[in-house]
């Protein structure tokens, strides 16, 4: 049995929801990770109150009733592009001057995108390089609102950014998704955990969302265990042959990424769930040909399960991963092939035929899922080495520790 911690993507959607709600809210089984650190600190320098527990796990954040009180900030994202995504948003809710940046993969990371359909709402934020990437710069007396188009094909974050703040603006918004929608269950999360605090968005037709101006409610909201982690308990699993059960989740959770397990399932695995958990039994795995769009959290976890099937497996419709903590699907097709195996790379995704291994040093590219998920390979073929482990405190820090304990039958 594992239990995994709490979802980064809810942590960070609750964080701004109670930083913009009236009152006074209690976050309840959230996740303590590097990228959910860097939010909580840019919270505090715009002005809010935020209380963390002991253990990390319990939060309590005093909302600003949609209005930052800081007149400046200087804000320090790293590389948590769901951070300075959202914050970028919230910033312009603002009265003042704020100035967002990170680290050198994060001002690689484009973000332009968002910044244009901020302008067409009446902000006033510009990239500072003249580049469509971080550093960030807000000028701003509040966002005015209007109708706009963001662009769907880059990152679902953008329009979820747009959503968490729109409720805030001086007028009623009006958002239409130009282009096909990336990773949509990550927007039916926004919107779920949005209705979790009061506010209501009306998607009239598809794509095309309308919000009026509104006050998020304070309460006391609890978050999931994260999925997208659990994906490597469960692909750990399949791997090995073994069963892994997981506490907390369901398959009516609010993370898409528990879809993975349909991955599992038609490899061969036996996947059995409950009301409170969901079960993986490993079986002699084949490969399939699978559209990973809405769950490309766990494509990289699903590679590391191929090169143990019988039959390749295509990964297909993940574009969007290259612009991510590192270009996902160039980095996995690299590091599979140092282990020996014959990999094909498209714009798209990738094919990985099974074959022989070799021992090899797998690079991170300061990616906490790669080195998480090409680990599980190391669980079945001698001599994987991981280089710069501790990039999982990004979102997992003791995921090393936990996946020994399974190993163990310590879990």
């Amino acid at each position: 049995m594992v239990c995994p911690p709490g979802s980064k993507s809810l942590t960070n959607r609750a964080l701004i929801t109670a930083a913009l709600a009236d009152g006074t809210t209690t976050l309840t089984g959230a996740l303590d990770s590097r990228d959910t650190q860097v939010m909580i600190d840019s919270l505090r320098r715009l002005g809010m109150l935020v209380d963390v527990s002991d253990d990390a796990t319990i939060i309590q954040v005093d909302g600003c009733a949609g209005r930052p009180a800081a007149e400046s900030a200087e804000l320090w994202l790293e590389n948590s592009g769901t951070s300075i995504r959202f914050l970028t948003a919230l910033c312009t809710l603002g009265q003042g001057r704020f100035r967002l940046d990170g680290n050198e993969r994060m001002r690689e990371r484009p973000i332009g995108d968002l910044v244009r359909t901020l302008n067409a709402l009446g902000a006033d934020v510009t990239c500072e390089d003249d580049s469509d990437c971080p550093p960030v710069c807000i000028s701003t007396q509040g966002l005015p609102g209007g109708t706009a188009k963001v662009a769907g094909n880059i990152s679902s974050q953008y329009l979820s950014a747009l959503l968490m703040s729109a409720p805030c603006a001086q007028s009623p918004v009006c958002i239409e998704v130009d282009g096909v929608l990336v990773s949509r269950p990550y927007v039916n999360m926004t919107l779920a955990v949005m209705r979790a605090f009061g506010v209501d968005v009306q998607e009239s037709q598809p794509d095309i969302f309308e919000i009026s101006p509104q006050t998020y409610r304070a309460g006391t909201y609890a978050i999931e265990p994260d999925a997208s982690a659990a994906s490597y308990f469960f692909a750990a699993a399949a791997i090995t042959g073994g069963t892994v059960r997981v506490e907390g989740l369901s398959r009516d959770a609010l993370q898409g990424d528990v879809r993975f397990v349909d991955c599992l399932a038609q490899m061969g695995c036996d996947v059995q769930s409950d009301d409170t958990s969901i079960t993986v039994t490993g079986s002699e795995l084949r490969g399939i040909d699978v559209d990973m769009n809405a769950i490309s959290d766990t494509a990289q976890t699903l590679a590391a399960v191929a090169p143990f099937a019988k039959g390749p497996t295509r990964i297909r419709n993940v574009a969007h991963m290259r612009h991510k903590e590192t270009d996902r699907v160039h980095a996995v097709v690299t590091e599979l092939r140092k282990l020996g195996l014959q990999v094909e790379e498209f714009d798209d995704g990738m094919t990985i035929t099974p074959g022989p291994m070799q021992p090899a040093t797998i690079a991170t590219y300061d990616d906490h899922r790669m080195a998480m998920s090409f680990a599980l390979i190391g669980l079945k073929q001698p001599g994987v080495r991981i280089e710069d482990p501790d990039c999982t405190s990004k979102t997992y820090p003791r995921f090393f520790e936990d996946l020994r304990a399974l190993c163990e039958g310590r879990a």
